[in-house]
């Protein structure tokens, strides 16, 4: 959650395979539009309510993380990346 809180930007999605309400609060502090769990990982009731309290829409995937990130992509999803301006 430590790369969360130094380089997520806000409205950006949140792929994880952490089911703790701690992901929820990392992505209401960063302004996240999403999370999203992998590996069809089991959500616990505390994320769900952090999910509702923060109102950051909260999706399960059977996908792996990889996966997951290369549909994103095919669907039009692009990463931001901060742009080194060329010499």
């Amino acid at each position: 959650m430590s790369d969360v809180l130094a380089f997520a930007r806000p409205a950006s999605i949140l792929l994880t395979g952490l089911t703790t309400d701690q992901a929820l609060r990392t992505a209401a502090i960063k302004h996240l539009a999403a999370v999203i769990v992998v590996e069809g990982k089991e959500i616990g009731s505390d994320m769900v309510e952090a999910a509702r309290e923060e109102g950051i829409p909260l999706y399960r995937t059977p996908l792996s993380k990889f996966e997951s990130c290369s549909l994103l992509s095919l669907a039009g999803l692009r990463p931001y990346r901060d742009r080194v301006p060329s010499s």
